[in-house]
């Protein structure tokens, strides 16, 4: 047995510091740019944000989360949170945190999402975190973990996105 240990492909990627020189001025910067979270909420008016009731809770430089309800807008039938309500939290997230980490002109679009579906919920609120895996110049890679109001996971989910424009 040796001492080396395999890297951690589940480990966010640390954020590094935008480039200032002029030849790299047009690369993405590695971190979620920091916006007030009232002027983000305001920007989903109308959207299925808005209509799911998902409220952005907190940001910083490698995260970025929200929760969302779990009432009749976002339940099955069944009286449990739907997965596909689950999937819209994630991708949100995903799709907000990679924009804010574009400059001008370019625009993230989703390429694939898939979602792990850990435990049921029938009340209350679901927290999701997001953190990058992978900030590059033509794709990003989120990991988005979605708990309850006691901290038990209750889904997984890794979103790629294609990073479109100048």
């Amino acid at each position: 047995m040796t001492d080396r240990q395999p890297p951690d492909s589940a480990t966010p990627a640390t954020p590094a510091t935008p480039a200032t020189t002029s030849s790299n001025a047009e690369r993405a910067p590695r971190a979620i740019r920091l916006v007030d979270l009232k002027e983000l909420q305001a920007r989903q008016a109308g959207t299925i944000v808005d209509h799911l009731g998902i409220e952005f809770l907190e940001i910083a430089p490698d995260m970025l989360s929200a929760r969302m309800p779990v009432d009749a807008r976002t339940k099955q039938p069944a009286g449990i949170l739907h997965g596909g309500s689950s999937v819209v939290l994630a991708e949100t997230l995903g799709s907000v945190a990679a924009a804010l980490c574009l400059p001008p002109g370019q625009r993230p679009v989703g390429l694939d999402i898939n979602a792990n579906h850990i435990r049921s919920v029938t009340e209350g609120w679901v927290i999701g975190v997001c953190r990058p895996i992978h900030i590059g110049r033509t794709t990003h890679v989120w990991q988005i973990e979605i708990r309850d109001e006691a901290e038990r996971l209750v889904c997984v989910s890794r979103f790629t996105v294609a990073v479109l424009g100048s």
